[in-house]
């Protein structure tokens, strides 16, 4: 079952990447928010890539964008396969994918803390790691089934007492 939880896992954050590509496109039209670079200048620091313009980076940027979607969401897939599904799965998978952005521009040098940045770019972020999230989970969970989760009937903390 791993293998196929990884597998699925990785369509399933192709499909997140593809949503928050997408949606990221879509708010840039009303916004005018330009492209960001830290993915590619991450990922440049990670391989200790000599640094280039912006304007010859949108290969890395491609590679490390859909790249860690994809990686990620194996991470899904397993979570779905152990019974970390639905709503509740894919808000546990945002802040993993919140955290994993974070560690790696940071331990970087290249992004800053997110306590630091604009509020706009926060809620930003956040908006689409949730769509990225979401999306992923939603492929993830249809794709994967995941174990029994009948609840088992046990008294509560409460035993002994009578309503």
């Amino acid at each position: 079952m791993t293998g196929k939880a990884l597998l699925y896992g990785l369509v399933a954050g192709a499909a997140g990447a593809a949503a928050m590509t997408l949606a990221e496109k879509i708010e840039q039209q009303f916004t005018k928010r330009p492209n960001s670079y830290v993915p590619a200048h991450t990922l440049e620091r990670l391989l200790g890539l000599p640094q280039k313009p912006d304007s010859e980076r949108l290969g890395l940027n491609w590679t490390m964008h859909w790249g860690q979607g994809i990686l990620m969401g194996a991470v899904r897939g397993l979570m779905a396969a152990n019974g970390l599904r639905g709503p509740v799965g894919s808000f546990l998978f945002m802040n993993l994918r919140l955290l994993a952005d974070q560690t790696q521009e940071n331990m970087t040098g290249v992004g800053a803390l997110p306590w630091t940045w604009p509020k706009d770019e926060q809620a930003l972020d956040l908006l689409h790691k949730g769509v990225y999230a979401f999306t992923t989970g939603l492929v993830a969970d249809a794709l994967l089934e995941g174990p029994d989760q009948t609840p088992v009937e046990r008294e509560g903390w409460t035993v002994g007492e009578k309503a």
